[in-house]
């Protein structure tokens, strides 16, 4: 299989990398030491930025504070942007104008990658399932490396890899959208809804950038999509490789399925294979149930045994702020469920629970109305406490739905401290904040953090 971009190519090439971050200090190393000339470039200034007085001593040139009129130029070889920049940002637009390649480093990291490649996307779900993929591989002794977008700069990983190894990577539509000749070997599209199409601009520049992650398997390589969703069945008619597909709603000819009440799968040649009873699988919800059939649909596909399977499904306790168990005061239960920030994770969120919910929200404004959310509003929540830039949007649907317990708070430890005296004992608190945190917090696990802290400095309180 040609690989483009591959070791020798960057010999004396012109790179600049565009936003330092985690991502771009990585990157810049490692064309270094292919023996390119690298430029790095970040608005921030160098204050702001961590990692630069490094790369000054390696003999990179790094440019902060402003984007420079001649930085891009016809004599750069390629652009290697941070995936979060923007395409209106002006050196991509120059870029793209002269021809110049612009990528995210999750296309150099297929290029280096001497493993094979599990890439994981979706609107929702993603880091769930890369993680319950990573450990049943690692269950099997199939020798996973668990990276992107789930925390770890794929190409690091990428570059020193073995052939017996399995790189599993969680992907974003925005580093698949800097994609070129990217190519794994397996790939999961979980689900596509509405999400950062502040970034994306169109829905339909969404869902492509999303289906990217096939553009380029073929012959045997294998699609995983779920068969629920009316954007993947779109997705799979362009599709060119083999398909597998999983649903918790009906039985599929090939994959993951549920019937009576346990998991199921079915290979090329029809036969069935129980796996486990869904009652078994150790986190709650429907849409873990999705994560669980579509990695079992993964390592199905890639010859693990059931048995790893369902040791895993049984005692995989979650990921951190998705929908993580915090803890329990007077019979209150707590729940971290920051990772959801659009409305679809948190409709999912609210369908996991029986128990009558007060339910956290709020966050970055980016323009929804979340009437979405009003039905199970009506179903399952007692209470409302919103914060942050769309806390007067959800005090609007909240009285849409007939709610009488409604409060806006400043943040959310004061969340916390309300929703504890709304809370009986038997109920549930979640936080499900339906919008990113950045118009408060730094990133959703700094704003998942703050709840825990908060919900255990209660309970040191109450005792």
């Amino acid at each position: 299989m040609e690989k483009y971009f591959g070791e020798d190519w960057f010999q004396e090439k012109n790179i600049v990398v565009l936003g330092l971050a985690r991502s771009g200090l990585a990157v810049s190393k490692l064309l270094l030491r292919f023996g390119a000339k690298v430029t790095v470039n970040d608005q921030k200034p160098e204050a702001e930025l961590t990692g630069i007085e490094e790369l000054k001593s390696l003999g990179i040139h790094v440019i902060a504070g402003y984007h420079p009129e001649d930085l891009i130029h016809s004599g750069i070889d390629l652009l290697v942007k941070n995936p979060g920049i923007p395409y209106t940002s002006s050196p991509i637009q120059k870029a793209q104008k002269l021809g110049i390649p612009v990528i995210t480093e999750i296309e150099l990291a297929y290029a280096w990658s001497a493993a094979p490649i599990v890439g994981i996307t979706g609107s929702n779900g993603k880091t769930t399932t890369t993680s319950l993929v990573g450990k049943i591989l690692d269950q099997a002794h199939k020798n996973p490396i668990v990276a992107g977008n789930i925390g770890t700069v794929l190409c690091e990983k990428a570059v020193d890899t073995r052939p017996d190894e399995i790189l599993v990577a969680e992907l974003s539509s925005f580093q698949l959208k800097g994609t070129i000749h990217f190519r794994p070997q397996m790939a999961c599209l979980l689900n596509v809804s509405p999400a950062h199409l502040d970034y994306h601009g169109t829905w339909d520049d969404y869902i492509k950038s999303k289906a990217m992650l096939f553009s380029n398997m073929k012959g045997q390589d294998i699609a995983i999509l779920n068969a629920d969703s009316l954007e993947c069945q779109e997705v799979a008619k362009h599709i060119t490789c083999e398909i597998i597909w999983f649903s918790r709603i009906r039985e599929v000819d090939r994959g993951s399925f549920v019937k009576e009440g346990t998991v199921y799968f079915r290979n090329k040649q029809g036969s069935e294979e129980k796996i486990i009873s869904t009652e078994e699988i150790a986190i709650p919800g429907a849409h873990n149930l999705e994560n669980a059939l579509a990695a079992t649909a993964i390592c199905k596909a890639w010859g693990v045994d059931g048995s790893d399977i369902r040791h895993v499904l049984t005692t995989f306790q979650g990921v951190e702020h998705r929908l993580e168990f915090v803890s329990e005061l007077g019979g209150v239960k707590f729940y971290n469920n920051s990772k959801a920030t659009n409305a679809e994770a948190t409709i999912k969120a609210l369908e996991s629970f029986k128990e009558p919910i007060v339910l956290i929200a709020g966050g970055l404004d980016r323009g929804f109305d979340f009437e979405e959310l009003v039905p199970l509003l009506k179903q399952r929540v007692k209470a409302l406490v919103a914060y942050g830039q769309t806390k007067e949007k959800f005090m609007k649907i909240g009285k849409l739905a007939g709610l009488n317990l409604l409060s806006v708070v400043d943040n959310v430890s004061e969340a916390v401290l309300e929703a504890n005296t709304l809370a009986d004992s038997g109920d549930i608190v979640l936080l499900s904040p339906a919008c990113a945190s950045w118009d408060m917090y730094s990133s959703f696990e700094e704003r998942g953090s703050i709840f825990k802290e908060t919900v255990h400095k209660l309970k040191t309180s109450l005792h």
